[in-house]
């Protein structure tokens, strides 16, 4: 079983059934998860989710006073990984813009949310998308009042909501950016996650390192003339390093709620020139201390950066409920922000840095693949796959000129006829179920029908054309 985080055993003995059930629906949640010997069932689906919502709502009878309605322990972490399950289970039957699919955006999002804000440094790109998305998950809640639960409408309302709150100040501390600055800002984030990157690798790119820290000099003297400096020594190398690791070290214990340009931009300048100095020393080795956990984090972000690359033929959305599991466990194990070793002791810049830098990686990679779930049943996806591929090389085909003849689209009118022989009424069955994600694989059929169509009108009016232009050569007098 997954890692879950540390908790209390429950105080009032009337919560003990509610663990039980909740127990039970958890482990029936987890075998439908791992089984792949055949597709998720919608049905089986939304019966676990019913009895869920059965369970949340006898407890908020027996939490109703006020002292109790705060309390959190077992019987609510059970309850989280219950729905954070039944969340990816809804997106693993295409039921991504559902209340349920929500649950487990939310909640990876509130925990990146909270990562740019410990991190303090983040591009607007990454505000953006979360504050686009968290307005989609507005418009599933509104749409689905009718449909779901009132209890777990007025949760994800009130999570939607401080995720809201924390993007309303991350935005905050970039509003004083100008325009001619921001792409500066952005160009330093950037390279500072791309170091952390290099960081990680199991050979040390040394010549890699070298051409950022070229660039960060570039970037050093364009920011003079706006009077934001790295440092203000002329001394040693040793000196300018201590000036800004001392000015760091300020900022980050000193934060301001809007921070001006200047400053902002000065202290993430320095954070990159030390960071490149701590990366050189260290080579990537990590303390022994923090080996077991840099190896875990490694891995799992490893994995999950796999799936990026296989995600529309392999992935269950389901799978990822295990590395949130084991992520908020890491998470969770900090104190005041900080990793410990075995001995309580905190970790040097160099391992606290490399190790949050894998932790947020691993959580922005998890919100991506949810993002970029298409919202397509699992027992459909074969399908939409085929249809997607589809429709990349007709597009292909089409933009390096079309076709010479209309039988060169044989293979692929032959696999859209037999795509569109699979319908029964007009709808892709698996069985007696009509699986979501009807929509989205008839829009992506027809689609790649049109394209066809259009490629074969060309090649017959290109061939016309050639045969008209032959036969008034043909019937052209010979010259006296």
């Amino acid at each position: 079983m997954a890692d879950s985080p540390a908790v209390r055993i429950p105080l009032d003995p009337k919560e003990q059934p509610i663990l039980d059930k909740l127990l039970a629906v958890r482990v029936k949640l987890e075998l439908l998860k791992q089984d792949r010997s055949t597709y998720v069932k919608s049905q089986d689906v939304v019966d676990l989710y019913d009895e869920v919502v059965e369970q949340v709502v006898i407890l908020n009878d027996i939490r109703a006073t006020g002292a109790k309605r705060l309390e959190q322990n077992r019987v609510d972490t059970v309850l989280d990984d219950c729905f954070q399950l039944i969340s990816l289970a809804y997106m693993t039957i295409g039921k991504n813009h559902e209340a349920p699919a929500v649950y487990s955006f939310v909640s990876t999002t509130k925990r990146l949310l909270d990562h740019l804000k410990e991190a303090t440094f983040y591009s607007p790109k990454d505000l953006d998308s979360i504050g686009a998305r968290l307005k989609d998950c507005q418009r599933y809640l509104e749409r689905g009042k009718e449909a779901y639960s009132p209890h777990l409408l007025t949760l994800l309302d009130a999570r939607i909501d401080v995720c809201q709150e924390v993007l309303a100040e991350l935005e905050l501390n970039l509003s004083l950016l100008t325009p001619d600055l921001a792409p500066k800002y952005d160009k330093l984030v950037s390279i500072l996650r791309s170091l952390s990157a290099c960081n990680t690798r199991s050979n040390f790119p040394t010549a890699e390192v070298d051409d950022y820290l070229e660039q960060l000099k570039e970037i050093d003297q364009e920011l003079k003339p706006y009077g934001i400096l790295a440092y203000e020594s002329t001394g040693t190398k040793e000196d300018k390093i201590a000036e800004m690791t001392e000015k760091l070290t300020i900022s980050m214990n000193h934060p301001q709620p809007a921070p001006k340009a200047k400053q902002l931009l000065e202290t993430l300048l320095q954070r990159n020139f030390v960071w490149v100095v701590k990366m050189k020393e260290k080579q990537g080795r990590i303390a022994p201390a923090f080996k077991d956990t840099y190896d875990k984090l490694l891995r799992i972000r490893n994995e999950l950066e796999k799936l990026c690359l296989t995600q529309a033929w392999s992935l269950r959305e389901t799978d990822l409920w295990n590395y949130q599991r084991q992520l908020d466990r890491v998470d969770e194990s900090r104190v005041d922000g900080n990793f410990l070793d075995a001995l309580g002791r905190p970790a040097e810049l160099y391992e606290q840095r490399t190790l949050l830098y894998l932790l947020r990686k691993s959580y922005a990679t998890i919100y991506q693949l949810i993002v970029s779930s298409e919202p397509v049943s699992e027992a459909l996806l074969p399908i939409y796959n085929q249809l997607t591929t589809l429709r990349k090389c007709l597009l292909e085909v089409k933009k390096l000129g079309g076709v010479s003849s209309p039988r060169e689209l044989y293979p692929y009118s032959m696999k859209l006829n037999s795509i569109d022989n699979m319908r029964k009424d007009g709808k892709f069955m698996v069985g007696d179920e009509i699986p979501d994600g009807q929509g989205s694989v008839t829009v992506l059929l027809e689609e790649c029908f049109e394209l066809a169509y259009d490629l074969r009108n060309d090649a017959e009016d290109s061939s016309e054309a050639d045969k008209g232009s032959g036969s008034e050569s043909g019937n052209e007098s010979p010259p006296k």
